[in-house]
């Protein structure tokens, strides 16, 4: 494809930008797109996310089984606060917990995406329910005598190290199985199901995007398309 002036070519034949059928590309500089109030950063598709039963069966199978409460608490923290995997495998329990046990409010992030080039301080905030679940988590960790120095990993691993990135995407499929996911979906998911969650009850995309925790709205857009849910509401009881 090669461009002239005022007109496209493609596979050998000529088109006006006036010709009715031809819909003109949209650019950021576009009349089109601007009379529309479209920017190119938003038309993207959206961001897959879990529907509320898989969401229900992935809490509910790690809930119940005492090998999987720490991935239990993992998948709970990254669908409450909207953390990233290499942010979640990097908190130690200094992090989350004060000095007498208690879960703390607010959790300021040492690790974050992009915190070697930009390293304005990050933090997110705990929700109520979540505290509760950390700190029973607390006296789990101690059940198992795992380590509860402020400098312990929060998420450790059998040998006692912090889990890694790897070992949580791995951790995830497997519960996904025996969940008995129809699909199978990243461990990102679990953030974009957050931050969906949120612009959802809010319909506040500027909230939303605090939430996330993203320089630009423009990132955030993309969580005011229809989910993954939305759509299974939707086409629920089509006549076939």
């Amino acid at each position: 494809m090669e461009a002239s002036t005022g007109r496209v070519h493609l596979r050998q034949r000529s088109f006006s930008p006036h010709d009715p059928c031809v819909v003109p590309a949209l650019t950021p500089q576009c009349p089109l797109a601007t009379g529309m109030g479209i920017y190119v950063s938003n038309i993207a598709t959206p961001h897959r996310t879990l529907t509320e039963q898989e969401r229900r069966q992935l809490l509910k199978v790690t809930g119940e089984r005492r090998d999987g409460y720490r991935d239990h608490i993992l998948y709970s923290m990254a669908l409450a606060t909207g953390l990233r995997e290499h942010e979640l495998a990097s908190l130690e329990v200094g992090d989350v917990f004060e000095a007498d046990g208690t879960a703390k409010t607010r959790i300021v992030l040492r690790v974050f995406k992009r915190c070697s080039t930009a390293p304005t301080q990050q933090e997110v905030i705990v929700p109520e329910d979540l505290r509760t679940k950390l700190e029973k988590f607390r006296g789990w960790k101690a059940w198992e005598r795992e380590g509860l120095a402020p400098d312990a990993p929060l998420f450790a691993s059998n040998r006692g190290t912090p889990l890694s990135t790897r070992q949580i995407r791995h951790g995830f499929a497997v519960w996904q199985r025996r969940a008995g996911f129809d699909r199978h979906v990243s461990f990102h998911v679990l953030r974009h199901s957050a931050c969906s969650a949120v612009y959802r009850r809010t319909k506040d995309i500027r909230l939303t995007q605090r939430f996330a925790r993203h320089k630009s709205i423009l990132t955030t857009a993309v969580y005011s398309h229809p989910t993954d849910e939305d759509l299974l509401r939707a086409v629920t009881g089509l006549p076939c």
